[in-house]
């Protein structure tokens, strides 16, 4: 059972906190690359409650650091992006990307104090359309060569969504295999040939059996646990009535990510990342292991019940979520259309903005909520009393680091074991991609 004050601890990400002095230490998303405009890449960022300023100078590094100028604190979303870095309107101070003051214009003629000013910034990679940002102590953890980081750029498409709760209850939808059958349940099957880009609607691993009819039909699955040297994959199975068995293995990457099956030849990894305790974006980056990804219908999909800027969703608690009940009755388990992020939105957002989880009654089926909170708590633990928090990497171990595996597929019970310990080296051999872009 999870206390109060263990909630408490989990949930609370801002500055001085146990749970954002954790959250610190590893690479974080920040923005997605389109937000910054070609014309002024400035942009505003909120992230692990701390209000930020990001933009892409003349050299095209990335600098996110404090909005607040540290002279005045004059916003610096307003700041003139010039040659070097950004520059308060205010008193023409200067700022590279790394936050060091490069001029103080006003100031006397030989004065030598900008050499001293380190305004508060952090480090910032982009991989694939999003913009990663460290926010923690000492030199930033080397990227592992996941299949997200390690695709072409063709072969992904990075998008987002705001829901306005914790991050934590937003992570707990994804380690949740069970809630599919029932909050994704569709009363009836559409074809799989308008499946592209659409979690939930495609045909497993081509069996010609709607994913959606595999959930529906076989809602008490068999649910194992795997420790991993990233957090731990789920694996899901459900028997199909014959010598058939629908597996499913997702991933928990350590601290709040997800990897997870979008159909044969694709993967979602999506972090939840805290804006602050009430509210997080979900970060999405699909992956294709066949033909390069088609971005505009994806992105165009996802515009249908989002708004820019801001990408916020077209419904929300003021509208009930879109509930229909003509729907419910019809169409969907929930009467919330067809699209699965509202679904969850609902989910997430419906218990109030920070779920009190001593209140939660944990079946079996959620092992991997109930080892994740372990996880969590144990690395809280270990950040309180100094310790390295946990899943920390050498260059060495990150580049040799794939996947993680996502697998959803149909197969004989015997094959289980090849379903998900097959590496992510041949997977991505198979594909093409991996030869022209060595890892």
């Amino acid at each position: 059972m999870t206390t109060a004050a263990q909630n408490e601890l989990m949930t609370r990400t801002a500055p001085g906190t146990a749970a954002g002095r954790l959250m610190r230490q590893y690479w974080q998303p920040a923005a997605l690359a389109e937000e910054l405009d070609a014309k002024r890449p400035v942009a505003p960022v909120r992230l692990l409650g701390e209000d930020l300023v990001l933009f892409r100078d003349d050299q095209h590094r990335y600098g996110l650091m404090e909005r607040a100028c540290p002279h005045r604190g004059a916003d610096l979303c307003f700041g003139r992006l010039e040659t070097g870095g950004l520059r308060c309107p205010f008193h023409g101070w200067l700022f590279d990307a790394t936050g060091q003051c490069l001029e103080q214009p006003g100031e006397p003629a030989n004065s030598r104090a900008y050499l001293q000013l380190q305004h508060r910034a952090y480090p910032c990679e982009e991989r694939n359309g999003v913009i990663f940002a460290f926010l923690g102590e000492g030199a930033p953890p080397p990227f592992p060569a996941f299949d997200c980081f390690a695709a072409p750029r063709e072969q992904t498409f990075a998008f987002k969504g705001l829901w306005e709760c914790n991050w934590l209850q937003a992570l707990e939808v994804g380690i949740d295999p069970v809630h599919p059958s029932f909050l994704h349940r569709f009363l009836s099957d559409e074809s799989t040939d308008a499946a592209y880009g659409r979690q939930f609607r495609a045909a497993s691993a081509n069996s010609g059996i709607p994913l959606t009819q595999i959930l529906r039909e076989h809602a008490r699955p068999t649910i194992q646990i795997e420790d991993t040297n990233y957090g731990f994959r789920l694996i899901t199975t459900r028997e199909l009535g014959d010598s058939n068995v629908h597996y499913r293995i997702t991933n928990l990457v350590f601290p709040n990510a997800i990897a997870i099956p979008m159909s044969s030849e694709m993967i979602i990894t999506q972090w939840h990342v805290p804006i602050d305790d009430v509210s997080c974006y979900w970060y999405s980056m699909f992956t294709s292991f066949g033909a390069p990804v088609d971005r505009n219908t994806m992105r165009n999909q996802r515009l249908e019940h989002l708004t820019l800027p801001g990408y916020r969703p077209k419904h929300n608690r003021a509208s009930n979520w879109g509930y229909d009940p003509e729907d419910q009755a019809t169409r969907t388990y929930t009467g919330l259309g067809m699209d699965v992020n509202t679904h969850d939105q609902w989910a997430v957002e419906s218990p109030g903005a920070i779920r009190d989880r001593s209140r939660d009654h944990l079946g079996k089926s959620d092992v991997g909520i109930i080892q994740y909170r372990k996880l969590l708590m144990g690395a809280l633990g270990d950040v309180q009393a100094g310790k390295a928090v946990p899943f920390t990497l050498t260059a060495a171990q990150a580049a040799g680091m794939f996947g993680p595996v996502a697998v959803d597929a149909v197969g004989p019970r015997s094959e289980q074991a090849q379903c998900w310990r097959r590496t992510d080296r041949q997977r991505r051999d198979s594909s093409g991609w991996a030869r022209s872009h060595p890892v």
